[in-house]
């Protein structure tokens, strides 16, 4: 199963240069600024999970865990809801979705902490 958040983590490291490069030429002509701004964090905090989804794949080759597993679900939720919900409001201009970010925002840090704990109680 740790092969298959390595693979996600690629799959969605490829999807944020997508989405950066999408936004940095297709749509700079046709969001507003802050609305280009808008999609420029959902793509690099999409990039920044991404790897995180690497390094667990990585660690549960060496030590697989639930924590682990855990911590990578999180994360791909906080992918969805945070960085989902940036495209959309920045794509459709309906800030109420701003309202979703934040849920993302918990589940990156739930992955994290529960990264945190996997890593500490895998070290010998």
């Amino acid at each position: 199963m740790m092969r298959w958040w390595i693979v996600v983590g690629a799959v969605n490291a490829f999807l944020s240069v997508a989405a950066g490069a999408f936004g940095a030429h297709a749509l700079k002509a046709r969001l507003a600024q802050d609305l280009q701004v808008i999609f420029e964090t959902g793509a690099r905090y999409h990039m920044y999970h991404a790897l995180a989804l690497v390094a667990v794949g990585l660690l549960g080759t060496v030590r697989p865990s639930a924590l682990l597993e855990s911590a990578g679900w999180a994360m791909l939720v906080g992918i969805v809801l945070f960085s989902g919900s940036l495209y959309a409001l920045a794509l459709s201009g309906v800030r109420v979705l701003g309202a979703i970010t934040p849920l993302g925002g918990l589940a990156f840090l739930a992955g994290w902490a529960l990264l945190a704990v996997a890593a500490w109680r895998a070290t010998p």
